[in-house]
């Protein structure tokens, strides 16, 4: 009797076993299809190598832009000797304090590879530089377009790469207002759509518009403010995320980007939003990113993702210090990574944003960031929470 009750206790625990067995495998294969047929988006690992350090002692200050050419070769801004500590750069007193440091000429360019290949810029014969440059972006040919928005800063700068002057459009000193057709007013970026001729200038600290304007002449072509409407200089005061959305831009308008299917992204960056134009300036929709962030704003800058389709968007948040992944069509937020912090993968004020032709994402810190980071593209990846945190390498 007892041999015959233990056989039906063995025969029912293996049946439990059994079953559990089933159980298991059934949910780990509803899991597999979950990942495979739920939300996907972009994943990124920092790259705490890249770029190689430096030579000569040189240091960066406020790095506020940078750009990726058709040869991965990325170019970055800075601000040099005023963003710069005193104890930072000891080695420009007279006599010198220590051996080191010297602010970096304000352009530096690497290669893929992160090696420092070159650098340039300042005030030259021929042109105004910049009281305080912001943004960098090249073109095809082997070009650099330049902005500024310091006080007096009316106008966008064309180098060669090596740094030799090609054009000036517009001229410092100018500020007669959002519909002015002949200059800027504190420009903070000019993006391009080579296939047209044509930049879009984010006219930005001073101004309250996107400008458009012919790539060799500078003749402004277009403009439009907020919602496509007329710019209006009537002053906002500060962004109140309980009121009622603005009918038109604060300063500044940080970025106007080009998608290649004919839209325009532009960041309203103390509205905490994107609003999307088709390229003639006709409001199309928006979205409000971290809606309830105050001072600076979340809408720092924009690069669209190397697939065809343009399908995602990278979003560089600075004041909530991290990069938001967006479905470029949907204006989904899918995920997001970063953290506030001086580590490799954290950021401190991430300011500008750009992507290289295998998908790698390259940012700069402004303020006490002070700094150019890679983000190397690993692949699509199923989304499993809003934020990644410091997205730091796994092996």
């Amino acid at each position: 009797m007892k041999r015959k009750r233990n056989l039906v206790v063995g025969s029912t625990l293996l049946a439990l076993l059994g079953a559990l067995g089933v159980a298991q495998y059934m949910l780990a294969k509803t899991a597999t299809a979950q990942a495979k047929g739920g939300v996907q988006a972009p994943r990124f690992e920092v790259d705490p190598m890249w770029p190689k350090p430096l030579p000569n002692h040189w240091v960066y200050g406020n790095v506020i832009g940078v750009g990726v050419d058709k040869n991965d070769h990325v170019y970055i801004i800075h601000r040099g000797a005023g963003s710069l500590e005193p104890k930072e750069i000891y080695a420009t007193t007279n006599p010198p304090s220590s051996e080191c440091c010297v602010p970096a000429p304000p352009v530096v360019e690497f290669d893929a590879d992160g090696n420092f290949v070159r650098a340039w810029g300042g005030p030259g014969q021929g042109y105004e530089w910049p009281e305080s440059n912001h943004g960098i972006t090249p073109d095809a040919k082997g070009n650099l377009f330049i902005g500024g928005n310091g006080g007096n800063d009316g106008h966008v700068l064309k180098f060669t790469q090596d740094g030799k002057f090609v054009k000036q459009f517009g001229f410092a000193y100018a500020g007669s207002g959002s519909n002015d057709m002949y200059a800027f007013n504190k420009v903070a970026k000019v993006s391009l759509d080579e296939a047209a001729n044509e930049a879009y200038v984010s006219d930005g600290y001073g101004n309250h518009r996107v400008a458009v304007m012919d790539m060799d002449t500078g003749k402004i072509k277009r403009y439009w403010g907020a919602y496509g409407n007329k710019p209006d200089d009537t002053p906002l005061g500060n962004y109140n995320p309980e009121a009622p959305l603005a009918q038109q831009f604060r300063n500044p308008v940080h970025c106007a980007e080009p998608s290649k299917d004919g839209f325009v992204y532009v960041c309203d960056r103390p509205n905490d939003r994107i609003q999307v134009f088709t390229k003639d300036g006709k409001f199309v929709k928006e979205a409000q990113v971290a809606k309830t962030t105050r001072g600076d704003g979340s809408v720092w800058d924009i690069a669209f993702s190397k697939d065809a389709a343009q399908k995602y968007f990278y979003l560089a948040d600075g004041a909530n210090e991290k990069i938001h992944v967006f479905d470029r069509l949907s204006l989904t937020e899918l995920t997001s990574f970063g953290d506030g912090g001086r580590q490799p993968g954290q950021f401190y004020a991430v300011h500008s944003i750009a992507t290289d032709s295998k998908g790698n994402v390259y940012t700069t810190e402004t303020y006490r960031g002070q700094r150019l980071q890679k983000f190397v593209y690993k692949g699509l990846a199923a989304v499993t929470k809003p934020n990644q945190g410091t997205v730091w390498p796994t092996k």
